[in-house]
């Protein structure tokens, strides 16, 4: 007879790692209407800005949204005056579990010595931010010791506020690769193995996206290139074998998980094409040839432009050997934006936040407009492009009814001023209101 208090713990850790849209906290009894008027609505099916913005919300989900739509009797109406109603954003790139500083040093001891439990904490304070910045969504694509998808279960059961969150617990790559620790003396640490995303040969990568599929993940995130913040590698060369990528991508798929590629470097970013991939990370060094083959196959770029932009900034406080990398990476970076712009490349909004501080995000618009990209595509890419890369547009990424009331309004008119953006007025998660009229 197997051991009760065994099967419960089972059962209930079970349930605990389920996938980010299997769970919702406890609706309240009752929901009242609630009708935002706005000078402006985008709402991010057109791609074009209207006036006379309503939405109208029950029950946490969209009734009803357009210009001039006629508000419900009785409902609670809330007006935002000259404001832009919009869909809450989604930032495809993020680490919710830790942030930098301008002192890598003290960084990397605090990872070090700060316990897992400590850190999470902090998490919930990067979760808390990010929301009330107006990103009611964020795809988490790396953290340690099982952090981010504890922050997500935490927030699906109400415990902490924060954005609706699909992670993918440990990054996978290669021994002394971007997902591997950096090179302690060997006998001071056990080396890293597929558990936590380390692997080399296929049957390795295999298991290393099945044991992140197990501990709750909702996406599998692989590194086929080298990284600009790790020590040990070079940032634009291959980490990982083809047929390596080929069995990390399958398998993933296989489990109905998308999967999302690290390539600052060429040549692996083709390698990761071939092996199928749903969307190329950062790009920095990517040529035209390689943009066309995305373009052709629908390979999605998360270009991360504020992380390059931060970087080349602070580079002068890293240890010389990332400092060299981060140079090039912020050299390039807004160059391969623009012909990626030119070429057409699918594009979703991405930022690499906690290389800079959290809640910073929409800085990434007005990068993404400098780099070619109009206001309203660069809006598109934070909601209903970023809403398909991630497989959720069913949910959320437009104004629409039945879609859930992630909703986010900002002053004046954004596509006049993408850095409007930069400060919401207005910020509604699935019906509740974090920022503005309570």
């Amino acid at each position: 007879m197997r051991n009760p208090l065994r099967l419960l713990s089972s059962i209930l850790f079970t349930f605990a790692a389920l996938p980010a849209f299997a769970q919702s906290a406890v609706a309240p009894a009752t929901a009242p209407v609630v009708a935002l008027e706005a000078a402006h609505l985008f709402d991010g099916v057109s791609g074009k800005l209207v006036d006379h913005g309503v939405v109208v919300v029950a029950g946490g989900k969209i009734v009803a949204a357009g210009p001039g739509i006629a508000i419900p009797r009785g409902a609670r109406v809330i007006d935002l005056g000259e404001a832009t109603l919009l869909p809450g954003f989604i930032d495809s790139h993020v680490h919710m579990s830790g942030e930098g500083s301008d002192n890598w040093y003290r960084d990397f001891y605090q990872g070090i010595m700060r316990f897992p439990a400590e850190q999470a904490l902090y998490g919930s304070m990067y979760a808390r931010r990010t929301l009330e910045a107006g990103f009611t969504t964020v795809r988490d694509v790396g953290s340690r010791d099982y952090i981010s998808v504890s922050l997500r279960n935490a927030i699906n059961a109400g415990v902490i506020e924060g954005p609706r969150m699909l992670v993918s617990n440990y990054a996978i790559g290669s021994t002394g690769g971007h997902a591997d620790a950096p090179p302690f003396p060997p006998e001071t640490i056990a080396p890293a193995g597929p558990i936590q995303g380390v692997c080399n040969g296929p049957d390795a990568c295999r298991a290393a996206v099945r044991y992140q599929i197990k501990f709750g993940a909702d996406v599998i995130k692989f590194m086929p290139s080298g990284g600009v913040l790790s020590l040990s590698d070079p940032v634009d060369v291959p980490e990982l074998s083809q047929a390596e990528m080929d069995a990390i991508v399958s398998e993933a798929h296989a489990w109905h998980r998308k999967v999302a590629a690290h390539c600052h470097g060429d040549q692996a970013a083709k390698m990761a094409i071939q092996a199928g991939v749903d969307s190329i990370e950062h790009g920095t060094f990517l040529k035209d040839d390689t943009l066309a083959l995305m373009k052709e196959k629908g390979v999605y770029l998360v270009p991360t432009l504020f992380a390059g932009y931060w970087v080349g900034q602070k580079a002068d406080t890293f240890p010389p050997a990332i400092a060299v990398k981060a140079r090039a990476a912020a050299a390039q970076m807004q160059t391969m934006f623009q012909h990626a712009v030119r070429i057409g490349v699918p594009i979703a909004f991405g930022t690499d936040s906690a290389v800079e501080p959290h809640g910073m995000d929409a800085k990434e618009f007005a990068l993404m407009v400098k780099g070619g990209m109009s206001p309203a595509d660069a809006l598109l890419a934070a909601t209903a492009k970023a809403s398909d890369l991630l497989g959720i547009s069913a949910e959320t990424g437009t104004l629409e009814p039945g879609k859930a009331a992630d909703i986010v309004a900002v002053a004046g008119n954004p596509v006049a001023d993408i850095t409007a953006t930069e400060h919401p007025v207005f910020v509604m998660k699935g019906g509740t209101i974090y920022v503005g009229a309570k």
